[in-house]
């Protein structure tokens, strides 16, 4: 449309209130739903029910907030909220009962023996609706006001923020010399925000407010009282959104020559930052329309928009414990919004990477991991293209170092993305210590000068019968003559653990089928039985992966796959894969992203085992008790009660039967987390005694990478792990651990206290 919104608005307004008496009830849900859905927007939509001032509007909302927080959809409830105070603008809503909502809303930071997290989302929605309501609030009821916000700033200042380091991309004070605080949590940065929109009479010069062009109008309105609200009570089933802290990047130094970046603490960053927020979250599934809401954004020609833009989606890339959204979506928008932007956008994103590269030594090891997948992926869809030069301080570093580590990841992924000779023919020379390896196997049994080794002639034979498609006992036949070196005697029985066995076996198979991953899955699967029987104890699956590592040391990515293909195979279980992982034989690489990759992959496997046969064991529960309805329905009495019983053996043998293998998949699970969390613990405790007995310095490179590698255990398995908390307490995170270690197993159970 060619017409100025507010003409548009008065336009839509004629339409829909002749359809008012017949659509009522449809009109209204349609407002709800944009309310919730389309924040970005909230003004114009306030503005629209204002014209229309329709009777019972705000009962329909009221109503919508209610269910959604029973449901703990809790973002889209702060949206309800805000757009019910914008209605008291637009003389649809009295000041005074939206005042009474509020009260209720701080009421909640009184309440014994509820979660701090569900006192701060109360607080959140109270504060976060004052940019668009305060002023008129403050004229009606100030008095009112004042003690809401004398109430807010005492909670404010009693509340515990133990968990806050947790959730820092950066673990530097002032990563950015310019910023006075460099990550707030959500509600401190908040809070400043507010106290000087009010020193500023709650002046703000962002919201647009197409409801003043009607004034006049509006003002003669009938204005409605909310009903009373009350917020439901604390439930077991209540889940509250996870803390946060507000992620700075840039501030008005960044941008000499365009407009002036609104500052830290003031509501228009807040208020900026909230709706490219919004505009991401409507229109994430499709990149082209996001990158194009994102650059239409209203005003952008009094804002650094290209600034915010990137700001706010490096905000949500970092966010911990997850982003919002997959990961690869980011990559994909700033594509995107690099085509739509070719002559300004790159140029900030360079700026931003370079930002990025220049703290590494103080980032989070988490978003470390983020930052390398998403430079990675940006460069494949610019021919990896990258000003290499300019990041050559690297090179005078200790490999160990952030800045060399994240270099070499970096090309890792590349190459993941490409081929090897390619990585090497992009990069300079001098690079090539940071250079990945070149990704062969590693067969030690196929030179000639390694003939003394033991079981050199067997892996000989395996060749030869392996090419000429030789079945299971065939190999089990030629194995059966490896002798084991954990014995003296010649009494071998059977196929206990025998690492020479296990080491000629997986070293020739993976070598002949080395030519792919298809290859390798094809071998894994011809030669299952001869694995599980090799691989039957604890020994026996630590030693495959030993030899897995040991033949493709120089493949990453082959290593993580075959891993993975192990595990859902069943011939390694993922307490072997953990076990592993934390081995002596892994040390060299235990800060290597591959290595995180893997475990994580593993953990999310077993969760998603234990989810499955819980999904079992719960569908046939449902059908047992739709079996119970049926007949408890049927009137029929002359039915035999024996057949019903019948009916009902079966599933309730099933019930039982999957009842035993939950406890036992869950046992598995809380073993797995034991596991890992033990390792840690040890690993940690050496590196801590050593440096101590030493007078070394704790805090090294090796040390950030570990400690932040626990917490992002915690984090990213923050739902399943909370279920051992008393475990985990009693047995491993006890008063007499270092307090260095303590203090992350704190931090996360603040997270939702």
């Amino acid at each position: 449309s060619n017409s100025s919104l507010e003409s548009n608005l008065e336009g839509l307004a004629g339409v829909l209130e002749a359809d008012l008496p017949n659509y009522k009830s449809k009109i209204l849900r349609i407002l709800c739903t944009v309310a919730r859905l389309l924040p970005e927007k909230l003004t114009v939509y306030t503005t629209l029910v204002g014209l229309l001032n329709a009777r019972n509007y705000n009962f329909a909302m009221i109503r919508q907030l209610k269910e959604c927080l029973k449901v703990n959809m809790y973002n889209e409830a702060v949206h309800l909220v805000r757009f019910l105070s914008d209605l008291v603008n637009c003389h649809v809503i009295a000041a005074p009962s939206m005042v009474a909502m509020f009260e209720n809303f701080v009421s909640v930071t009184q309440e014994e023996d509820v979660p701090q997290v569900r006192c701060d989302w109360y607080m959140f929605a109270f504060l976060s609706s004052l940019p668009w309501v305060g002023k008129e609030l403050y004229e009606k009821k100030d008095a009112e006001m004042d003690r809401l916000l004398s109430q807010t700033e005492s909670y404010l200042k009693r509340r515990q923020k133990i968990h806050v380091p947790m959730l820092q991309v950066w673990t530097a004070d002032k990563p950015h010399p310019q910023e006075e605080v460099s990550e707030l949590y959500y509600l401190d940065c908040l809070w400043s925000q507010i106290q000087k929109l009010k020193k500023d009479r709650w002046q703000e010069r962002h919201i647009l407010r197409p409801y003043l062009a009607f004034d006049s109008i509006l003002c003669e309105a009938l204005q409605h009282n909310l009903p009373p609200f009350t917020p439901p009570p604390h439930t077991e089933d209540s889940v509250y959104p996870m803390p946060r802290v507000i992620f700075r990047m840039f501030d008005y130094t960044d941008d000499p020559e365009g407009p002036v970046m609104p500052g830290s603490h003031s509501v228009e960053r807040f208020v900026i930052e909230e709706n490219l927020h919004c505009i991401i979250k409507s229109h994430w599934k499709e990149r082209k329309t996001c990158a194009a809401q994102l650059l239409s954004y209203p005003g952008n020609n009094k804002i650094p928009l290209n600034y915010h833009i990137v700001e706010v989606i490096f905000a949500e890339l970092f966010q911990l414990p997850s982003p919002p959204h997959i990961e690869v979506m980011y990559t994909t928008l700033l594509i995107e919004l690099c085509k739509l932007q070719p002559g300004s956008l790159p140029q900030v994103l360079a700026q931003a990477t370079e930002m990025l590269y220049m703290r590494l030594d103080t980032m989070n090891t988490t978003c470390v991991d983020r930052f390398i997948n998403w430079f990675s992926h940006h460069l494949s869809n610019f021919q990896f293209r990258g000003s290499w030069e300019d990041w050559s301080d690297c090179l005078t570093q200790d490999l160990e170092k952030p800045k060399p580590k994240f270099v070499r990841e970096v090309l890792e992924k590349c190459m993941r993305l490409s081929y090897h000779q390619r990585i090497i023919d992009i990069v300079p020379a001098s690079f090539s210590v940071l250079s990945p390896a070149n990704p062969v196997c590693i067969y030690k049994y196929g030179d000639e000068s390694n003939r003394s080794l033991p079981g050199y002639t067997v892996a000989l034979c395996l060749t030869i019968a392996i090419k000429n498609k030789a079945s299971n006992d065939e190999i089990f036949s030629i194995l059966k003559d490896v002798p084991n070196p954990n014995q003296d005697d010649d009494d071998d029985e059977g196929f206990t653990f025998n690492p020479l066995k296990i080491e000629v076996f997986v070293q020739t198979l993976l070598h002949l089928a080395a030519k792919s991953f298809s290859h390798s899955f094809s071998a894994l699967a011809k030669f299952h039985e001869v694995f599980k029987t090799l691989a039957e104890s604890d020994e026996g699956k630590l030693h495959v992966l030993r030899v897995v590592y040991e033949v493709w040391k120089n493949h990453p990515q082959m290593i993580a796959v075959l891993v993975d293909k192990m595990i859902r195979t069943q011939i390694v279980d993922c307490a072997a894969v953990a076990n592993w992982i934390f081995s002596s034989e892994l040390a060299h690489d235990f800060t290597r992203f591959y290595i995180w990759e893997i475990l994580h992959s593993t953990i999310r496997k077993m969760n998603k085992h234990v989810l499955k046969i819980h999904k079992e064991l719960e569908e046939t529960k449902a059908r047992l008790a739709r079996q119970h309805k049926r007949r408890d329905s049927d009137d029929d009495d002359d039915d035999d009660d024996r057949s019903s019983d019948r009916e009902d053996g079966p599933l309730e043998e099933q019930i039982e039967r999957l009842q035993e293998k939950v406890e036992s998949a869950q046992s598995e699970q809380k073993n797995l987390f034991l596991v890992i969390f033990q390792r840690f613990i040890m690993l940690l405790t050496e590196h801590l005694v050593r440096c101590e007995t030493g007078g070394i310095d704790v805090f090294t490179p090796w040390y950030k990478s570990c400690i932040e590698r626990l917490q992002q255990i915690f984090l990213q398995h923050h739902q399943i792990i909370q279920q051992y908390m008393v475990t985990l307490e009693n047995l491993l995170f006890t008063a007499e651990l270092d307090h260095h270690i303590l203090a992350v197993f704190q931090q996360f159970c603040a997270l939702q206290a």
